[in-house]
């Protein structure tokens, strides 16, 4: 073989140190863009993020809204009536059943969970009933179903009379054990 037939073949890779600085010089820039690319990202999802919790503040406080107008329109002041339930302070009644009847039409019942009988008993109130009556005179018959502290079976319905005036007429409805293993009901306003 000759000299001139013979000729070192030149490569990327004979050239290491010249190849790697280009090839750094390309890199190091397209890295720091795509970090920069990113943080915007970040920085844009966080701006979303923070514009749908403004959205959601907004559209609870107009459902806020909606649901007070809506009580307005409903029950206008002049007609509206609200009925209460609670159990007297330390009283162990096992309060199955609820049944309200107004002018001798059923206008509420409810079957107690064990965690709502549990509230009752921590001094919780349940509003039973919300409705319109006219002004005047009405029967308000309340019918309980419930169990005594020894696990009897009893049952109960009184009547009551009530005067509904102008004014919104809150009624209070306190269920107890009564003496001999009875329940007791006891209505006033509230």
């Amino acid at each position: 073989m000759s000299d001139s037939a013979y000729r070192p073949r030149h490569t990327i890779l004979s050239h290491g140190s010249w190849f790697l600085s280009l090839l750094a010089t390309l890199i190091i820039p397209l890295v720091g863009m795509v970090a920069g690319a990113q943080e915007a990202s970040n920085g844009a999802i966080q701006s979303l993020d923070e514009q749908v919790q403004e959205i959601k503040t907004d559209i609870l406080a107009i459902a806020a809204e909606l649901n007070n107008l809506e009580e307005k329109l409903l029950y206008p002041s002049n007609t509206q009536l609200a009925i209460f339930v609670s159990l007297e302070e330390g009283d162990s009644l096992g309060l199955d059943s609820v049944q309200v009847s107004i002018d001798g039409e059923l206008v509420a019942q409810h079957l107690y969970s064990f965690k709502e009988l549990q509230a009752l008993r921590k001094g919780g109130v349940q509003r039973i009933y919300t409705g319109n009556v006219r002004t005047g005179e009405h029967q308000l018959e309340v019918s309980i179903a419930a169990k005594t502290a020894g696990g009897k079976d009893i049952g109960h319905r009184q009547g009551f009379v009530f005067s509904k005036e102008v004014d919104p007429k809150l009624v209070g409805i306190t269920l107890a054990s009564g003496a001999m293993g009875e329940a007791t009901i006891a209505v006033g306003g509230w």
